[in-house]
């Protein structure tokens, strides 16, 4: 895509403005707007935005807070404390995406105790399996929506067969995570917290009574490995085990949709590239670099200021929220160069995009999501040679995790 952009040096009068028409659809002219107008944007309800590759590396590995207990009293916490029930807040705080050090080192030692490099290159048959099944349905079929055929049936299976969760659960998990993934919106909408709340409520429960089970009867499978988790004599409790398990569930598998939408909706539009990836299988392990960097399944992330955050010549107060632009940053010429908007499966710096985030945060199922990004993307676009789109993409409408909610392709 060519991202246009309105020069304004000085950023007078620029806002970052996610509601603008259009920007659901392709927020990368916004974002290249951001970088020229206004890197370092304070918005007029109070949050700072930041969009260059250099600053939003810098902030991920800050020592700033993720807890929103430490942001100051501001027109978008005021939001947040009026539309967010306290039950919701404190079931979303425990899962180490919202914890600092030293609560965030201890669950994430604890986790990857259970979600190891080899527990993970380990599930690449299975994988296989289940894309090789999906793809033989497309093409008896002739094409389908991607979307349910494909990048969401794949990484929610894969995660509940690696937790070991009873297959009759699978399809009310299903609704219920799609439901869930709101409360990881920048803003969530008054309108839908009653129905994140309920849901949050009904997946915690289904995932207590079987960790209840697996106590019982234990199994080889990562919920059980969660359970057992020990660092010098500590486990994960019982309220700790649910929130990462709902974590993984949120985050976990929806990433790996957006991976798979977005990626195979960059090489249908980048015929060329699709060509190359197809004539060169060498390069799979990169061109995932390179379709994580082109369109970010997660476009931001968030800190909030401990101390006064001196940043592209301004200093940021204490207690803001920031918003780390990681998709703006995966755009940003300065560092990529004159071609950042352009697709390249080949680019040679492509794994230092910030997609995963970075610093102490970065994501842990990075591993994971790249394994099924490459398995399912590579045998896609090799199987069928044909794959065009079949109609209009429409969009998920998240500001965050951002992807096509519609993929409709055919094979023929």
């Amino acid at each position: 895509m060519t991202e246009t952009v309105d020069t304004d040096p000085a950023g007078a009068g620029f806002v970052y403005n996610p509601f603008a028409p259009g920007f659901a659809d392709d927020p990368y002219p916004h974002y290249a707007q951001l970088r020229v107008a206004d890197p370092v944007h304070q918005h007029p309800l109070g949050f700072w935005m930041i969009g260059r590759y250099g600053d939003v590396t810098n902030l991920l590995r800050s020592k700033n807070s993720v807890e929103d207990r430490n942001a100051a009293a501001s027109s978008l916490t005021e939001m947040y404390e009026v539309t967010v029930a306290e039950g919701m807040r404190r079931a979303l705080g425990m899962s180490m995406l919202d914890r600092d050090p030293p609560d965030h080192t201890r669950l994430r030692k604890l986790v990857a105790k259970a979600f190891t490099v080899r527990s993970v290159a380990a599930l690449e048959p299975r994988v296989v399996e289940l894309v090789d099944t999906e793809l033989d349905r497309i093409a008896k079929a002739g094409g389908a929506d991607l979307i349910d055929a494909l990048a969401y049936p794949l990484p929610f299976t894969v995660i509940c067969d690696l937790l070991g969760m009873l297959e009759t659960d699978h399809a009310r998990l299903r609704e219920l995570a799609g439901v869930l993934v709101g409360s990881l919106e920048p803003v969530i909408d008054p309108a839908r917290i009653a129905e994140i709340e309920r849901a949050e409520d009904e997946i915690s429960h289904r995932i207590a009574e079987v960790i209840a089970a697996k106590r019982r009867q234990p199994a080889d499978d990562l919920l059980t490995a969660l359970i057992n988790a020990e660092e010098d004599g500590d486990n994960l409790s019982d309220e700790e085990l649910v929130a990462q398990v709902v974590l993984l569930y949120v985050a976990g598998h929806e990433t790996t949709v957006n991976l798979v939408a977005n990626g195979t909706l960059a090489l249908l539009r980048n015929p060329k590239q699709a060509m190359l990836l197809r004539e060169r299988p060498d390069l799979d392990v990169n061109a995932i670099e390179e379709l994580l960097r082109y369109d970010s399944p997660v476009q931001m992330s968030r800190r909030i200021t401990l101390a006064p955050y001196p940043v592209g010549g301004k200093e940021i107060p204490t207690g803001s929220f920031v918003l780390a632009g990681l998709a703006s940053a995966n755009r940003d010429e300065l560092f990529w160069g004159v071609d950042a908007g352009e697709l390249r499966v080949d680019r040679p710096s492509a794994k230092a995009h910030l997609s995963f985030g970075g610093g102490p945060h970065h994501c842990l199922g990075a591993a994971l999501a790249r394994l099924e990004g490459r398995v399912a993307i590579s045998r896609l676009i090799r199987r069928f040679p044909t794959l065009t789109l079949d109609g209009e993409v429409a969009w998920n409408g998240r500001l965050n995790l951002r992807g096509p909610s519609a993929l409709p392709v055919t094979v023929r």
